[in-house]
Formats: structure tokens, sequence, C-alpha cells
């Protein structure tokens, strides 16, 4: 199974530090925990050229999964399928689906009085204009439909940059395709805490709890100062067996525990 994945997420109010990345934070942590392997995640401003590059490079990698948060919205700065589609050298088309879609929200948002009128007006065609032969994802909270189009096996999913528009878009139907193409793989992971021992004296006894454990995966992360010494030790395995992953962890976490008390 093809579990690669990456993440370009657009936006300048990311770049100058205006909005912090909780999308890129959410998905991460979800698509790990389906068993995708998250392999990059690049941020770029709303500009054609640079979302066009940073497509380009993820198809070049052969990745999957390519999971593009942001601009899809109504507004003249909204530029992610216009990117896509000079990436792909594809036009952009007002899709049919998509547009009953966006004419059923704008009709239902009229009925329940939170419009003086229901118009299509170009801005809300806008959010119906996607790739030729891409397909349109149900926004179940939203209105701008997530996008989805098959590049020669690589899957590339454009989402909302509005959190729970994108989460529930995912959810949905990112969710399913991910499970299919990541088989039955899961991620497990347990944490433990270490004071008192610096980062640069535990690096040696990860590295031998890693050679005695060759199916986990162990990384430290510093939580206190270099003075006063406060480590989380996480550790994870990829399996489809959950008993198999507990055997896993608890031999590593052990014998992680063992070396540590000897060294303090």
């Amino acid at each position: 199974m093809n579990r690669r994945m990456e993440m370009i997420c657009i936006g300048n109010e990311l770049l100058i530090g205006k909005t912090l990345n909780t999308n890129a934070n959410w998905l991460a942590g979800r698509v790990t925990a389906l068993g995708g392997v998250l392999k990059r995640i690049t941020t770029v401003g709303d500009e054609i050229d640079e979302i066009k590059m940073a497509v380009n490079h993820a198809l070049q990698r052969r990745t999957r999964f390519i999971i593009i948060t942001g601009g899809l919205g109504p507004t003249h700065d909204d530029m992610t399928l216009k990117g896509v589609a000079e990436a792909l050298d594809l036009e952009l088309v007002v899709d049919e689906k998509a547009l009953e879609m966006v004419k059923a929200k704008y009709e239902a948002y009229f009925k329940e009085g939170r419009m003086d009128r229901f118009e299509l007006t170009p801005s809300r065609i806008k959010m119906a204009t996607i790739p030729e032969g891409a397909e349109p994802l149900p926004n179940p909270v939203g209105t701008a439909p997530g996008v989805i189009i098959d590049v020669k096996g690589s899957l590339l999913i454009a989402l909302p940059g509005v959190p729970s528009e994108m989460k529930a878009i995912f959810e949905e139907s990112v969710k399913p395709l991910i499970l299919e193409n990541a088989g039955e793989g899961l991620f497990f992971e347990k944490s433990i805490f270490v004071d008192g021992i610096m980062e640069s004296a535990l690096a040696p006894l990860i590295d031998e709890v890693i050679r005695e454990n060759p199916y986990v995966y162990v990384k430290s992360h510093p939580k206190g100062e270099e003075r006063i010494p406060h480590i989380e030790i996480h550790f994870s395995t990829l399996t489809e067996d959950s008993e198999v992953a507990e055997r896993r962890l608890e031999k590593a976490v052990n014998r992680m525990l063992e070396l540590t008390a000897h060294n303090r």
C-alpha cells in the first residue's frame, strides 16, 4: 500500500504569523492515526506561481495523497484551484455538480433568513469553478466544495481553510480513501517523561532502544530547560494488530525506563 502523503497549506496569513496553522497540526495527527505517512508540509502564499510550483514538486515525488488547505473561497485572493489548474495544464470550468452544491447551500441560507435574496453571483459561482476532470466533494458545514483529482496515481485533494469545513469534508470524503490505501495499518503511540537527564546524555540510550526495537520509532522532546531537564520520550509503531503494537511499545518503554534508571 502507498501511504505517502504531503500537505500544502496556502495563505499569506500563515506566512506573516497572523494565523496559527492549526489545520496542519490537526491533519498531521489525523492522517497519521489513520495509517498514512506524512512526509512533508509546505506553506505558500496566495500566489498562483507558488501554488503551481508546490503542486508540481509534490507530484514529482510520486506522493499518493497531496492534501491542500485554503484558498477555495469567493474572494480575489482565493487562488488555489487556479494554481492547481495551471500546474496540471487544465482549464477551469464551472462544474455542474459543484454548482448544484453551492446553489443548494445559498437556497438554504435564504430560506433560513440569513440572506435577503437568493442570487448566484460571480463570486459564488467562483466556488463551483474547478479544474476540468476534477470531482467536487460535499461540504457539510460550509459553502465551498472540496475538490479531488487523480493525477497519474496521485490523489490531489483541495480542502477549505476554515477549520470546521476542512475537518467535515476530511471525515466524510477523505478519511475513507486514506483507510482504503493504508490497508489495515494503524498508528499506535505512548509517551513517558524523564527528569534529571540532559538530552545529550539521553541520545545514546535512545539509540540503544531503537537498535533493540527496530519496529518502534523513538523521539525525544525537551519540555524544560537545559539546567532542569524535563523530557518527553515518544514511542510509536505502525501495525495492523493492536496486541502486537502493545507488546512492541511495552518492550521499548520498559527498556528505556531501565536504561534511564541506571543513568541518573
